[in-house]
């Protein structure tokens, strides 16, 4: 079995489909690249001294882990110089950061989540990053928030890493979804599944229960049928599964199928995710998988974002369960 790095892959891709041209490429690479750094400093754990609060609240107001910071520091360092970039946006930082003015300039744009999931690492459950590239409107200054403002189906490529027993890469570039696992040894990211598609039917969701009495009706009806089991409408026994860290919910999702529902409630009435670090690069990787994304009444990659940190309800995995959830809220109307 020949192994394929995520260099050749990207390289192919260029040529056999147009897509990921040199600067993007490259831009993959050293995210990437930033990964592997990660992914060393959470293996390494207390033992590097980076557990704990970094003492700090991020623009969302939520206390930032010191893993949060050293995360987003490593990317920014691994990206700003290369050329390819107009600005980037991270959900640990306030605002969009431009390029440094002594720095080569390019006509892309990086938004990321430098660590999903970073509640739970001092307990040793896997957490990941998340990232996704666009490109930067003409005549638009990347230093403008307006820049960012693009709805997810205008995404150049996305993708996440979860940091678990292996440290996998998953990825697209607009041509189906792919995944990609860290050789530690060899220090390169191997292609390991060449072509991840999403099962239409499940029997499993993962949902926080614990917020079921702010649930709207379309989730409350939804999650009463799956837990009816085989005597109820659905007719079959579903399993629960919730790790409360995206990444590796999603990952389970498109590893085996599933539904993943973070729904907008009377709690968070917005959503809870972002919509630009974490409900559109998801979204375009589970669609590219064959799978459906909604926020409830609409596609998530439609959504004209209105501003940086903008957070959104979101309902992702097997398509023909997300498409169950979106008839019962056009029902609701």
């Amino acid at each position: 079995m020949s192994r394929v790095t995520l260099t050749q892959y990207l390289v192919e891709q260029q040529r056999a489909k147009g897509l990921a041209p040199a600067d993007v490429r490259q831009l993959i690479e050293d995210v990437g690249r930033a990964c592997k750094g990660i992914a060393s400093a959470i293996n390494k754990g207390a033992l590097a001294g980076v557990l704990g609060g970094a003492g700090t609240d991020n623009v969302q107001g939520e206390a930032q882990k010191k893993l949060d910071v050293i995360s987003n520091d490593m990317i920014v360092a691994a990206t700003e110089w290369g050329g390819y970039l107009a600005g980037m946006a991270s959900e640990e930082m306030d605002n969009a950061l431009p390029i440094p003015a002594h720095l080569p300039k390019g006509e892309y744009l990086l938004v990321y989540d430098p660590l999903d999931g970073s509640s739970n690492i001092d307990v040793n459950v896997s957490v990941g990053t998340i990232f996704s590239v666009l490109r930067c409107p003409q005549g638009v200054s990347a230093a403008d928030e307006k820049a960012y403002l693009q709805p997810g189906k205008q995404q150049i490529a996305a993708g996440f890493v979860v940091y678990g027993p292996a440290t996998i890469m998953v990825l697209t570039v607009g041509n189906g979804a792919t995944a990609f696992t860290l050789d530690r040894d060899a220090g390169d990211w191997i292609q390991t599944t060449e072509k991840i598609e999403i099962p239409a039917d499940t029997k499993e969701f993962a949902i926080n229960t614990s917020n079921s009495r702010n649930w709207t009706a379309p989730i409350k009806r939804y999650i009463d049928e799956c837990l009816a089991g085989t005597k109820g409408p659905r007719g079959k026994d579903f399993n629960m599964r919730w790790v409360a860290s995206m990444v590796a919910d999603v990952f389970r999702i498109i590893s085996r199928g599933g539904i993943f529902m973070y729904p907008a409630d009377a709690k968070y009435a917005e959503g809870r995710l972002r919509l630009l670090y974490e409900a559109n690069p998801m979204s375009f990787i589970v669609e590219q998988a064959g799978g459906a994304a909604i926020n409830g009444p609409q596609r998530i990659l439609d959504v004209q974002p209105g501003k940086l940190h903008q957070r959104q309800g979101v309902i992702l995995g097997s398509k023909n369960e997300v498409a169950l959830v979106g008839k019962y809220y056009a029902e609701m109307k």
